[in-house]
C-alpha cells in the first residue's frame, strides 16, 4: 500500500486547481483519475471573474486568456431575435480579471499541464477508479481503493486525507450519503455542439435567447481565429422542456431531429442559428438535473469537492467556477488548521453554505430569469418596445439578484 498526503480523486477542473492550490500552499498531493488517458473531452464553458481572479493567483491566466474568448458582454434576446437586456462582463463590467468563454478541454489541458510542470509528471495517476475512501482507526489515515479500467482491483492508497473530486457520478458521494437517490431532473433536455462560425455581434457576446417552453439557446464562441480567416469556435446549448430525460452522460450522442423543429425558424439579422445548429458535425445531449444541497460534504477525513459535492444545472455559468473557489477555500482551511477532520469540516461549512444557495438560485432565479419574464409578460410575440413588457430596471434587479448569490457583486 503506497502512501500519500492528500489523495485527490479525479482530474478534472476541481481536481487540477487543488493540486495547484495545495502545491502552493506547500502540502503535498497527487490526483488518481480514472481514465486511462486525460482527453480534451466536452464542449464550452464559462469562467467568471470570481474564479478567473484565483486562477490569476495561481499564475495560470495567462496562459487560458491566449486559448479562450474574453467575454466582452452578456446578452438577452426573444426567440424572434429581439434584444432583451445587455450589460458588459468581466473586465469591461469593471471587474479586475475577465470572464473567459473557452472550451472545458482547453481549460483542463492548462490546469493539467501546470499541474504536471510544477508537482512532476507522476503528479496525476491515469486509469485508477476509486470505489472507496474509508478512515484507518487509530492510524490518522484514510485508505482508498482502486480498479483499473478493465474493473481488476490495483494497490490500495493510503493517504493523510481523501478529496472526492470525481464529478457528476461520485463513487465517493455515493459512499457518505448511500441514500441519497437519483438526480433531481428539472424537466428540460439539453442539446451542445461547436461550429465554426464568423464572428457576430460584438465577436465575444454571451447570447441567451427564447424560453424552455418553446426553445431557448445559449451561444457563444470559445476559441478565436481557428482558420487563419477569422472563423470562431462557437458552442451553442440548446434546451428544451421534454416527457423524459436523455441520458445523463456528458459525452453522450444526440440527434437532430429531437429538438431542431423549435429553432428551425430562427433566422436573424445578427445571426442564422438555424444554420448553426445545422451546420454542427457531433451533437451532445444532455438533461438538465441537479442534486439537492447536502448536509454536510465531510466525514472523518474524506471529503468532497465541485459537482461531486454540489452539482447544478448550467444556467449561471457557475459550476466550474464554483470548483475552482472550492479548490482556494479547502487550501486556506487546511493551511489554517493542518490536514486535519477538522480542517475538512470547516471548509464544508463555509462552501456548502456557499454553493447550496447557489444550487437553488440556479433552479429558480438563474440570470435567464430575464428571458422567462419576457417570454411571459409578451405572449410569446414580437414587441414594439422592451420597455412596454418589462423595465429595464427590473431586468437589472433580476440579474444583480443572481450576482449577489454568486459573489460576484464588484
Amino acid at each position: 500500500m503506497s502512501a500519500e498526503r492528500i489523495a485527490i480523486v479525479g482530474a478534472g477542473i476541481g481536481g487540477l486547481t487543488l493540486a495547484l492550490c495545495l502545491h502552493r500552499a506547500g502540502i503535498a498531493c497527487r490526483v488518481f483519475e480514472q481514465a486511462a488517458e486525460v482527453r480534451p473531452l466536452g464542449v464550452g464553458i464559462n469562467i467568471l471573474p470570481h474564479a478567473t481572479a484565483e486562477l490569476r493567483e495561481l499564475g495560470v491566466l495567462e496562459a487560458l486568456e491566449k486559448v479562450a474568448v474574453t467575454t466582452r458582454e452578456a446578452a438577452f434576446f426573444n426567440r424572434f431575435g429581439q434584444l432583451v437586456y445587455a450589460e458588459p462582463a468581466g473586465r469591461f463590467a469593471g471587474h479586475e480579471t475577465p470572464q473567459l468563454s473557452i472550451h472545458r478541454g482547453d481549460l483542463q489541458g492548462v490546469l493539467l499541464a501546470a499541474v504536471k510542470e510544477r508537482l512532476g509528471a507522476d503528479a496525476v495517476v491515469t486509469g485508477h477508479a476509486c470505489t472507496g475512501a474509508f478512515d484507518v482507526d487509530g492510524a490518522h489515515a484514510v485508505r482508498l481503493a482502486f480498479r483499473d479500467p478493465a474493473g481488476a482491483a490495483l494497490l490500495e492508497v493510503e493517504a493523510t486525507l481523501a478529496i472526492g473530486c470525481d464529478g457528476i457520478h461520485s463513487a465517493i458521494r455515493r459512499q457518505l450519503h448511500p441514500q441519497e437517490g437519483p438526480p433531481r431532473w428539472s424537466g428540460v433536455n439539453m442539446w451542445r455542439g461547436v461550429t465554426a462560425h464568423a464572428p457576430f455581434l460584438s465577436g465575444a457576446t454571451m447570447v441567451r435567447a427564447g424560453w424552455l417552453t418553446v426553445g431557448k439557446m445559449v451561444i457563444y464562441p470559445i476559441r478565436n481565429d481557428i482558420d487563419g480567416e477569422g472563423r470562431q469556435l462557437v458552442n451553442w446549448v440548446a434546451e428544451l422542456e421534454a416527457k423524459t430525460p436523455v441520458e445523463r452522460d456528458w459525452n453522450a450522442g444526440g440527434k437532430l431531429g429531437d429538438f431542431f423543429a423549435a429553432f428551425a425558424d430562427w433566422h436573424f439579422d445578427w445571426l442564422d442559428v438555424a444554420a448553426l445548429i445545422e451546420g454542427t458535425e457531433s451533437v451532445l445531449a444532455y438533461p438538465m438535473v441537479d442534486q439537492d444541497p447536502l448536509p454536510r460534504w465531510s466525514f472523518g477525513r474524506v471529503s468532497l469537492l465541485g459537482d461531486a459535492a454540489h452539482p447544478m444545472v448550467p444556467r449561471g455559468s457557475n459550476g466550474a467556477g464554483q470548483a475552482i473557489l472550492d479548490a482556494r477555500g479547502l487550501a486556506d482551511s487546511l493551511t489554517a488548521r493542518g490536514l486535519t477532520p477538522e480542517a475538512l469540516s470547516e471548509y464544508d461549512r463555509v462552501r456548502n453554505a456557499a454553493t447550496a444557495k447557489i444550487v437553488l438560485m440556479n433552479r429558480t432565479n438563474p440570470p435567464d430569469a430575464i428571458l422567462r419574464e419576457v417570454h411571459e409578460r409578451s405572449g410569446d410575440k414580437p414587441f414594439e418596445r422592451i420597455e412596454d413588457v418589462v423595465p429595464r430596471e427590473e431586468l437589472a434587479r433580476i440579474a444583480d439578484a443572481y450576482k449577489q448569490v454568486a459573489g460576484l457583486r464588484r
